[in-house]
């Protein structure tokens, strides 16, 4: 089975599950902005490694991402084009909020 053909196969509520959780659409909102394979490391702040690794296991199985191993260190890379081929948009929408949503966290109060 291809990514492609897993991630169609993927029930959208799982998809949307996946990305409801802020620890994994942050992961997301990562993979998507560097647009390469990341370390693990790279994609999280603030979680135990054990943690980290059940998310990347529940973005997996939701065809969101795919873990490569290139010697010693496992890489994610998110499935931009599989994932819009099976939810044409959803993406875009979901990371562009997550985006607004990150940017007026990180903007400084006015008075």
């Amino acid at each position: 089975m291809t990514d492609a053909t897993a991630t169609a196969a993927v029930p959208l509520h799982t998809v949307l599950s996946a990305l409801a959780d802020p620890v994994r659409l942050e992961m997301v909102r990562r993979l998507h902005r560097e647009q390469r394979p990341l370390a693990c490391a790279e994609l999280y702040d603030g979680v135990t490694k054990a943690t980290a690794s059940h998310h990347f296991k529940v973005l997996r199985e939701a065809g969101l991402t795919r873990r490569d191993d290139l010697g010693a260190t496992a890489r994610q890379l998110l499935l931009v084009d599989e994932v819009n081929a099976a939810y044409p948009g959803l993406l875009d929408s979901v990371l562009g909020a997550a985006e607004r949503e990150a940017t007026s966290r990180e903007a400084p109060a006015t008075a």
